[in-house]
């Protein structure tokens, strides 16, 4: 084994071992066995930091995502009342104040935008399902209540879901 794969395969066991979350693919998607709900039905389980679109016969799409840090996380149900893509950011009130120095807008398709290639609006307008353009953060406690994706993951999700999908989030 060369040197240089030899070190790359000590540091990722050393990173697995140590807690930290490596770096996965664009789309880590996979198809799992669920049942308990309706087809059409998005779950998300935030301790377990996944996302399921149940599509019936015992079977779901599993995504990885980010969900809310601590003090930041919410449980209940919804509706997708938005399909956004590469939608422009405005910073929450929340947000802006814990961050005084974001524009007041960000366009949809920079890259400092956090909402990356897509977005799932909420009912009540608060949340969103969305993209993100810093895949490291997909899998940790990272937002403020918001479910981040890998983008080819939600841009996958976005083109199964329609107005009026009810989503479920439990902790």
């Amino acid at each position: 084994m060369h040197l240089s794969r030899w070190l790359a395969a000590g540091a990722a066991a050393f990173l697995i071992l140590a807690g930290v979350a490596v770096p996965q693919p664009a789309q880590a998607r996979d198809v799992v066995a669920f049942g308990g709900y309706a087809p059409g039905t998005i779950i998300v389980r935030t301790g377990e930091r996944h996302l399921y679109y149940v599509l019936g016969n015992g079977r779901a799409v599993r995504y990885p995502v980010g969900v809310g840090r601590l003090g930041k996380q919410w449980a209940g149900t919804s509706i997708i009342d938005g399909k956004h893509l590469h939608p422009a950011w405005t910073p929450p009130a929340e947000i802006k104040r814990d961050k005084p120095y974001l524009p007041n807008v960000i366009a949809g398709g920079s890259g400092r935008n956090p909402m990356g290639a897509a977005a799932l609006t909420l009912a009540g307008g608060q949340y969103a399902i969305h993209g993100t353009n810093n895949p490291g953060s997909i899998g940790g406690f990272v937002s403020y209540g918001c479910i981040r994706m890998y983008n080819a993951d939600v841009l996958d999700l976005y083109g199964r879901v329609g107005f009026g999908t009810p989503v479920i989030v439990t902790r």
